[in-house]
């Protein structure tokens, strides 16, 4: 009986290990379960804020986008004004003078509306051909100026912020090369040539 009670224990003991060991098991899973509830908790409030956020930035840059149209409509407005009294008083204008300085006034104030928005007109009469900043339609020659330099003007090209969004139209200056002189002949290059009137005779 004695040994049966010494083979009982030990078996209890590792008994209570194995279920000790179950129950640190479990309150680790149940540990690590938690823990994934809270990250993807997380994960979908990130989510939802993300999915926000995306609808207020397009909404955001939507609204962006209207108000400065607006800001540039309402700028240029003005100068509209000035072209409708302009149009309606040129009947009555005494010259074409006066017509041309009206319209020359307009125009100034439009460049400094544009110059407001950060729009620049590109110089390029007698500057030299920069293909960044120009666009060749033709080329002509003028011997009075240097090579490459721009002629005139089809359209000009304007700037916004430093950013060229249309280019010159220009005709380049390409001067006409002059034409290479032919090579002189060398002594041993004449000595082989015959002279003329000199005919070779077949012998028998």
């Amino acid at each position: 009986m004695k040994d049966k009670d010494k083979d009982k224990k030990p078996k209890s003991a590792e008994a209570q290990a194995e279920a000790k060991e179950m129950d640190s098991l479990r309150q680790e899973l149940e540990r690590v379960q938690a823990e994934r509830d809270d990250l993807l908790g997380k994960l979908q409030r990130v989510s939802a804020d993300y999915a926000n956020f995306q609808k207020r930035s397009t909404k955001q840059i939507q609204d962006s986008v209207a108000y400065e149209k607006e800001k540039i409509i309402k700028s240029l407005l003005p100068a509209v004004d000035n072209f409708e009294h302009m149009l309606a008083k040129s009947h009555a204008a005494e010259c074409v003078a006066a017509v041309i300085e009206g319209v020359r006034i307009i125009y100034d104030q439009m460049m400094d509306i544009l110059k407001g928005h950060g729009v620049e007109q590109i110089q390029a009469l007698d500057e030299t051909f920069d293909p960044t900043h120009h666009e060749a339609m033709l080329q002509q020659a003028d011997p009075d100026k240097a090579d490459g330099v721009v002629l005139q003007e089809f359209q000009k090209g304007y700037k916004l912020h430093g950013r060229v969004i249309r280019p010159s139209r220009v005709i380049v200056n390409k001067t006409m090369s002059q034409e290479a002189s032919p090579a002189e002949e060398t002594p041993e290059a004449a000595s082989e040539e015959p002279p003329e009137g000199d005919e070779t005779t077949d012998t028998e």
